[in-house]
């Protein structure tokens, strides 16, 4: 075990996120992975989630060894008691204010007293998520980039109520992870899904308005600006219902510059949702 990385950690939530955050857990030398789910199915699906980007760590030789041995310290649950001896718990549930809160509190409410929680919100308020709990100075915003195996960034986001050790600890993680941490405080949109966003809306809004092609305009940030992937690319494979749900939330907090493009608003409706429906700004049906 990497002596600044909890030995036993938490994720609560096992979709896309939640199950690329145990996997980055697990290959970095955490000995016990917990994730927790609403149902069996849901649970089991995550353990599939973990154990098929083992899988692709395995086969690409960022990990050796048999995959047994990886899986070995990863134990999935429908109930919070799971957490009792979890040093860390990281929330990767939808982001719904509602569900947010509630799940985060009946984790806290398992939680030893010296145990830390985080969120991975992309987009809520650290700070009004941690009024909401008892141990508030216990509490940041962890917020992991989607695919989480394969992204280097994590944004520590520092409510206003986080202990001041928290900070130094988080970065301790995150670079235990292999991964580079970037420190915002608390504010709408935080820093990098306020520029993400801002950046994707407006490619949206230029497709929505005929100006060019998805493709030219993702090849024009690619080869003119050297982003790594194009805005709408990317939209693609974070969820256009996820990110409409964060323009939302900014939209309401920092004005009509975030406002969703209509176009937005009629894929999502049509269930054109990017990569995980096989059909967004581009087909993925093959």
């Amino acid at each position: 075990m990497t002596e600044t990385l909890p030995s036993r950690i938490g994720v609560l939530g096992g979709g896309r996120m939640g199950a690329g955050i145990a996997h980055a857990f697990l290959v970095s030398g955490a000995e016990q992975v917990t994730v927790v789910e609403i149902d069996d199915d849901a649970a089991a699906a995550a353990a599939q989630r973990v154990t098929s980007d083992l899988e692709a760590s395995l086969d690409r030789g960022k990990i050796t060894g048999a995959l047994q041995d990886w899986t070995a310290g990863l134990s999935t649950s429908t109930d919070y008691a799971a957490f009792a001896d979890c040093q860390l718990v990281i929330e990767a549930v939808p982001e719904k204010w509602d569900i947010k809160v509630s799940s985060l509190q009946k984790a806290e409410e398992q939680l030893d007293p010296e145990a830390w929680l985080a969120t991975n919100t992309s987009s809520i308020s650290v700070t009004q998520l941690a009024e909401q709990l008892s141990r508030p100075e216990r509490f940041c915003g962890l917020h992991f980039f989607n695919p989480v195996p394969a992204s280097k960034l994590v944004e520590v986001v520092l409510a206003e109520q986080t202990h001041h050790d928290l900070e130094s600890l988080a970065r301790d993680w995150v670079a235990a992870l292999g991964k580079t941490p970037v420190v915002v405080k608390d504010a709408p949109g935080f820093a990098s899904s306020r520029l993400g966003v801002a950046i994707g809306l407006e490619a949206i809004r230029m497709v929505e308005e005929g100006v060019a092609s998805p493709e030219d305009i993702d090849n024009a940030m690619v080869l003119g600006y050297k982003f790594p992937i194009g805005p709408l690319a990317l939209t693609d494979i974070v969820g256009l219902d996820v990110r409409l749900g964060i323009a939302e939330y900014l939209h309401s907090t920092l004005g009509d510059r975030f406002e969703p493009p209509q176009l937005m608003r009629d894929m999502v409706a049509r269930g054109e949702l990017g990569r995980k429906t096989g059909r967004g700004f581009y087909s993925y049906t093959d």
